[in-house]
């Protein structure tokens, strides 16, 4: 389907969306916020050049189309877009793009993390970990593996689903079981690291391939993220990046669960314990996950009213300048502009699904949204 330009600077996609304004790029493409001019609805546009050296955007659509009708899978739809010179921001040149349409959705719970000044309650980690573990669960259950659980990659929703979260961003994603036979992919080693390596599991580090338990394993890291302010291995520096991640996956090895989760609840270690422990093909128990943090929700007395951190933050209004320093943008979109920003941490890999990992070595490094 054709984009064509009605005047200088204005865009429309396949007559039916309007794009506004770039709210993200990464090295995959940019990001715009769009109209539906039927609904005016704004919606997220993903814009991905065909002759990209590593295209995820056709096989990020499939894992939506997939994944589709559950709670906290956006919704998306796929338009071929041919972009024309004129009136636009590239000059003399022609230039062809697949587009991916999606649900604008809220800030995402890293921009939230900063909100809140790099610290949540015991009350909003627990209500956050029910709803992560629950949308992981359904990735896993439609045959596909995440492989880049970290904040950035969960948004909340926007009006009546604002306490809502969302997983997105399946660029790295993989199946990792046949839908048809229900056969597991086979265990390999020397495998490059995919993902973003603060959250990584300990397996990905040392090169296994990964399954679902190294999901599971990263989103251990991300609660302890938000436990904590920050991990023991952040902050590390290397001559090269791969030195630095190098050094990340040591101090990761040495620093043992219980070092980990001191003064926090024992469930965290027990959660992380599990995951560290799971085989390479095992299924995991995600209702005995769920119900450790659940039972540990009753037992601290809170209620599951969907009173978020920021929530409270926002009713009382403080965004004074006290607060500015850990304040996201509020405006449509602002929270997307994060999402495409590259985390110094991140791996540079994105071939893993067809084996192009395997000859391209373990210095490819780094990942966007």
């Amino acid at each position: 389907m054709a984009e064509r330009c009605v005047g200088r600077g204005e865009f429309l996609i396949n007559d039916k969306y309007r794009l506004m304004r770039k709210i993200g790029s990464g090295s995959f493409g940019d990001i715009y916020l769009g109209v539906n001019l039927l609904t005016g609805e704004e919606v997220a546009v993903k814009m991905e050049n065909i002759y990209a050296k590593h295209p995820q955007l056709q096989f990020e659509h499939t894992v939506y189309r997939i994944l589709a009708g559950a709670v906290g899978i956006p919704q998306a739809k796929f338009v071929q877009l041919f972009t024309y010179y004129f009136g636009f921001r590239w000059y003399g040149a022609t230039r062809t793009y697949w587009v991916l349409v999606m649900d604008l959705l809220g800030p995402s719970l890293e921009d939230l993390f900063t909100f809140c000044c790099r610290r949540f309650t015991m009350k909003t980690v627990l209500m956050l970990a029910d709803q992560m573990l629950a949308r992981i669960e359904h990735v896993h259950n439609k045959n596909f593996i995440h492989r880049d659980i970290k904040p950035d990659n969960f948004l909340m929703g926007i009006g009546r689903h604002c306490n809502k979260v969302y997983i997105i961003d399946f660029g790295l994603a993989k199946r990792y079981r046949d839908p048809r036979s229900g056969r597991h992919i086979s265990y390999k080693e020397n495998k490059n690291l995919t993902g973003t390596a603060r959250y990584a599991s300990i397996n990905a580090h040392m090169g296994i391939e990964q399954s679902r338990r190294d999901d599971l394993e990263s989103l251990g890291y991300v609660l302890m993220y938000f436990n904590r302010g920050s991990l023991p291995w952040q902050g590390l520096r290397g001559a090269t990046k791969r030195q630095k991640y190098e050094r990340i996956s040591e101090k990761k090895i040495s620093t043992t669960v219980e070092v980990l989760c001191k003064g926090f609840p024992s469930e965290f270690g027990m959660y992380l314990d599990y995951c560290r422990g799971l085989r390479f093909e095992e299924v995991p128990d995600y209702m005995y996950l769920r119900q450790l943090f659940r039972i540990l929700f009753r037992t601290l007395s809170h209620q599951f009213d969907y009173v978020f951190d920021w929530t409270i933050l926002k009713q009382r209004g403080i965004v004074g300048s006290s607060s500015k320093t850990c304040a996201p943008n509020d405006e449509a979109g602002g929270a997307q502009d994060r999402q495409a920003v590259a985390d110094t941490e991140n791996v540079n890999h994105t071939g893993d699904r067809d084996q192009k990992d395997d000859s391209s070595g373990q210095a490819n490094r780094r990942k966007f949204l």
